[in-house]
């Protein structure tokens, strides 16, 4: 494709949007890797993580979606009467037919003159009800949208992802660029019909389509995004501060980063990962929370996330001096990593489920 091509593709709205608050929750509850590896493989072989983030008894993608909302409207400082859309996107709404979303709504006091939805593609749930958030407040239908991309752990008992699925996730307020702490420059998006990653009705753990999973799935979606999205904007990856990507493991985000041009100080991926593991709607978009509670006004930000079956959505940002004043008022995302309580695999089976009694 030409840049000429490129820049009509991209996905740009009518007046200027960005980010005017943002915020991240993380349980507390932290399983090692090395719990998993005691129980299915007798602690043979290495490890992909050091420990995941897992909900306690009470905690779901609604609470945890209503902790990040606050964060995000009280970085913003907009009232919730000013909110004209709530959406969540997530793999494990808690119910198969009632909206997640409404919870959320009603909780943070956007109710009754608010448009509510729950979104789902798998890992880039959260970034596509985001470019849904920009269109909204580009379009001028709406001053303020609040985009959430939230999920649990899931994983079957002894399946790769018990490793590496962990839970938490991010909001975002998005509202007029002038009213922002990060513009968005632009947004791209790749989609194609890959199935590396389902879950049928009814089935209780996601399956994946191993050799599918890397070359024409992740890799394949976040380099033609990221490299089109680039071009469009006539940028490369030495004109961006930090970048960061989808993070299923430490090894993807990393590589995708060298493909596209990144050196390794730029990406958002070291804490992350290891700590929380793959949070799923969440894992491209509690990175950039990471990183904005740490740039600096001018900065240039790339994400690019990634959801299997399968897409990305690129973006390219630009922090504002509102950062200084904004990004204190509620807890830093490292905060929430810090704080951390160690459960064994036992008490993981109980809070996830994992025994089904009849």
């Amino acid at each position: 494709m030409d840049h000429n091509h490129n820049e009509n593709l991209l996905l740009k709205p009518n007046r200027p949007v960005g980010i005017s608050g943002y915020g991240a929750y993380v349980p507390r509850y932290r399983l090692p890797a090395s719990e998993v590896a005691r129980i299915w493989t007798d602690s043979q072989g290495s490890l992909p993580i050091k420990e995941k983030s897992v909900p306690g008894l009470d905690e779901d993608v609604a609470t945890m979606s209503i902790e990040a909302a606050r964060n995000a409207m009280q970085r913003a400082g907009v009232p919730p009467s000013r909110v004209r859309a709530v959406w969540v996107g997530s793999e494990s709404h808690p119910y198969a037919v009632k909206p997640t979303s409404t919870l959320v709504a009603e909780a943070i006091g956007a109710v009754p003159n608010v448009q509510a939805a729950d979104w789902q593609f798998a890992c880039k749930a959260g970034t596509e009800a985001m470019v849904a958030a920009i269109g909204f407040v580009g379009s001028g239908m709406a001053d303020y949208a609040l985009a959430i991309g939230m999920d649990t752990a899931q994983g079957r008992p002894g399946d790769a992802l018990e490793y590496t699925a962990g839970a938490g996730g991010a909001a975002f307020l998005l509202g007029p660029a002038e009213d922002s702490l990060a513009v968005i420059e632009a947004t791209y998006s790749y989609v194609t019909d890959t199935p590396d990653f389902w879950r049928r009705p009814y089935a209780k753990y996601p399956e994946h389509g191993q050799r599918f999973t890397g070359e024409p799935a992740y890799f394949t979606h976040i380099i033609e995004a990221g490299n089109a999205l680039m071009q469009a904007t006539h940028t490369t990856a030495q004109d961006y501060q930090y970048a960061v990507f989808h993070q299923p493991n430490t090894k993807f985000p990393q590589r995708a980063a060298q493909m596209l041009g990144f050196q390794k100080e730029q990406i958002q991926t070291g804490l992350l990962v290891p700590l929380i593991g793959n949070t799923y709607a969440g894992a491209a978009i509690i990175g950039l929370t990471a990183i904005l509670d740490i740039a600096q006004p001018g900065d240039r930000i790339l994400m690019v996330s990634f959801g299997s079956g399968a897409g990305s959505d690129a973006f390219a940002l630009t922090v504002t001096d509102a950062i200084r004043e904004r990004r204190d008022r509620a807890p830093h995302t490292q905060e929430y990593i810090a704080r951390r309580t160690q459960i064994d695999y036992a008490q993981y089976a109980r809070m996830r489920g994992k025994l089904v009694m009849k």
